[in-house]
């Protein structure tokens, strides 16, 4: 490569651009929002565009880059080239973070990907053959050509990422393609009874009713099934069940997934901005089912449908406050399930209605069911948020 288009400049975008730049490669760095035909100039002498995640397939650009015969690649593809490294690829719709986590203590290995810090961060600090647990979103796989990995891990697949992809065919052929280059020397691992997925690689498939070497430390159903994931990819990277069950034991999850923030006066506060969808939302909502239930929902729109989540609610829960451009189609969804809700606007709003009626023994849980992108720059900006609200109610 001489010279590359490294298209949005957001986290991975900078990381790929100083990568490339550290070995010499001239690369013309580029904003996510252009892409109009007059910015196609930019694509003159260029042997490859870099896209970054948040970079739609149909941005102008991009399109003007296929149709010119110029490879178009994402950012965790050229990490994959550039840095040599061999990979535990996870993906799936939910828990993917988790679970990457999760591995990287299994394994002692460092994480990258979706997590937050990209591949190509990594660069300078690894070696060539050095195994990486990589967290792939749909939209990371889109542009992966001769990524690879050893143990490719599949969690789940429901419908999300519509508004993108367009349709739940799309989106699931694109988390698919984690599969399709490994080989018979290679593991792939899905959950049990799943359907035909692409590539050779040895088939190893996990629920979350499998016995484990440990319980997990880290509540709710749901982890016991990314444990269980978690605990049938250890094991295809040939670690013993010693190790495996001692981060069980000990792991104790991430950052804005079921989240305990604090404890005032007996009622709990539980960040789960990451809950972007209503799968997510409603197995961290289940999670604390038990327990009097303060919820707060909305966000920015994904093209899902919340008539499910809305009917799926258990009688535990106390209140509903909604905040962002979901409101109206969370308000439509719950009024036609029967369950009453406010309309509080922003998170400040429904973190103070939910906290001035909780009781001693109650959780006020933010679990989203939606983006963040209204009012938010990213799921973390609104869980970061939310921590900061709470710390004020002391």
């Amino acid at each position: 490569m001489r010279r590359v288009l490294v298209l949005g400049l957001a986290r991975s975008g900078l990381a790929a651009q100083a990568a490339l730049e550290r070995r010499g490669v001239e690369v013309v760095a580029a904003d996510r929002t252009l892409g109009n035909d007059e910015d196609a100039a930019l694509l003159d002498g260029v042997d490859v565009l870099v896209k970054s995640p948040g970079v739609p397939g149909e941005n102008a650009l991009v399109a003007a880059a296929r149709e010119r015969g110029i490879e178009v690649w994402s950012e965790v593809e050229l990490g994959y080239r550039l840095l040599g490294v061999r990979l535990v690829g996870v993906t799936g719709t939910n828990g993917k973070t988790t679970t990457s986590e999760l591995l990287g203590a299994i394994l002692g290995v460092q994480v990258a990907g979706n997590v937050g810090r990209s591949l190509t961060a990594l660069d300078g600090q690894i070696e060539p053959g050095e195994l990486v647990v990589c967290e792939l979103s749909s939209f990371q796989l889109e542009d992966v050509h001769e990524l690879s990995c050893e143990v490719a891990l599949l969690l789940n697949l429901e419908p999300d990422h519509l508004d993108r992809h367009h349709s739940f065919e799309a989106y699931r052929d694109a988390k698919l393609r984690v599969f399709e280059n490994q080989t018979e020397a290679d593991v792939a691992v899905v959950p049990r009874d799943f359907g035909p997925i692409p590539g050779g690689a040895e088939r190893v498939e996990f629920d979350a009713g499998d016995a484990l070497p440990a319980e997990p430390l880290i509540p709710g159903a749901h982890n016991r099934e990314n444990a269980a994931a978690a605990t049938a990819a250890a094991r295809a990277a040939g670690i013993e069940n010693e190790a495996i069950a001692e981060a069980l034991r000990t792991f104790p999850g991430v950052a804005h997934r079921l989240e305990l923030v604090a404890d005032i006066d007996g009622v709990c506060f539980v960040n789960d901005s990451k809950a972007t969808n209503t799968t997510a939302a409603r197995r961290g909502i289940e999670a604390y089912a038990g327990r009097p239930l303060r919820l707060i929902l909305g966000g920015s729109l994904k093209g899902e449908p919340f008539d499910e989540l809305a009917e799926s609610l258990p009688p535990s829960v106390r209140s509903i406050d909604l905040i962002g451009e979901a409101s109206d189609e969370l308000a439509a969804a719950l009024g036609r399930a029967g369950r009453p809700y406010r309309r509080s606007g922003d998170l400040a709003t429904a973190l103070g209605a939910a906290a001035g009626e909780a009781e001693p023994g109650d959780v006020v849980l933010l679990s989203p069911a939606c983006a963040s992108y209204d009012q938010f720059h990213d799921y973390e900006e609104r869980g970061e948020t939310f921590r900061r609200l709470v710390g004020e109610l002391w």
